[in-house]
């Protein structure tokens, strides 16, 4: 190659960092190679240029909302037995891979007994709507993320922990009532449930129905108000059958209680 063909190599790889189009810089060699081999027209080598660069950051935008999501091992649909919950559609479940309801900043309320697939199932459409470019955020322990919250009033980073839940277009809380939450805790989700109501999608698991959720709050007022907003235009799934955790060995006699 001439030197004006090294400078011109040079200063299109230079302006192409300048324009922040780090793939196509980082991977100028390759592209050029595979041009000279298959030889495209003007306007399908720029498309390609420019198409390289996009899947490649959309990859990227995706492996760190992955990351910052906090849903762990991959989950998918797939692999999701829906012979165990005979009164759970199938379809009905798949429809919501494809986001609508996020879209439509609807609740989703999974409801059953531990070991039916509630966490399986809400990590899958965590993983939907990270793919279709949404953000997501989810939470193993709802306890966890109120006493965050409560420990943020104390050192003065309130607003910037709450607006780390806010924020998500997908909150996900799972073990929502696994303790009960007392007057600072559900004044808290209140709060956050309000923020997000209309406004973003929240999904929230949780082991028992409705007609217990008095028990997880304060007051029953306490618990109308809040309910009131999660149910409103909800996608409710009630789980039901056979739980899908069961012991791998068991030694010695029978106990009394078992």
């Amino acid at each position: 190659m001439s030197s004006n063909g090294e400078a011109k190599r040079a200063e299109l790889i230079a302006l192409a960092d300048e324009l922040d189009l780090t793939t196509v810089a980082a991977q100028w060699e390759p592209l050029l190679k595979c041009a000279e081999e298959k030889a495209p027209g003007y306007t399908d080598f720029a498309l390609g240029l420019l198409r390289h660069e996009r899947d490649a950051r959309h990859k990227r935008k995706r492996e760190r909302s992955l990351k910052r999501s906090r849903l762990g091992v991959p989950k998918s649909l797939d692999d999701y037995d829906f012979s165990l919950r005979p009164r759970l559609e199938a379809r009905v479940v798949k429809e919501l891979l494809n986001c609508e309801w996020v879209r439509q900043k609807r609740p989703l309320i999974c409801l059953g007994k531990p070991g039916t697939g509630k966490t399986h199932v809400i990590k899958a459409v965590g993983q939907a709507a990270i793919d279709e470019g949404f953000t997501a955020l989810y939470v193993e322990h709802t306890a966890d993320m109120l006493d965050e919250l409560r420990g943020a009033r104390v050192d003065d980073t309130y607003k910037r922990v709450f607006r780390r839940y806010e924020k998500p277009d997908v909150l996900i809380l799972d073990e929502f009532g696994y303790e009960a939450f007392d007057k600072a805790a559900t004044d808290d989700l209140f709060r956050l449930i309000s923020a997000r109501h209309e406004r973003r999608a929240t999904v929230v698991a949780a082991n028992t129905g409705f007609r217990t959720w008095h028990r997880f709050f304060p007051s029953k007022a306490h618990a109308v108000a809040t309910v009131d907003r999660l149910v409103d235009r909800a996608t409710i799934l009630r789980f039901t059958g056979k739980t899908c955790r069961e012991p791998k060995e068991i030694h010695g006699d029978e106990l009394g209680d078992e």
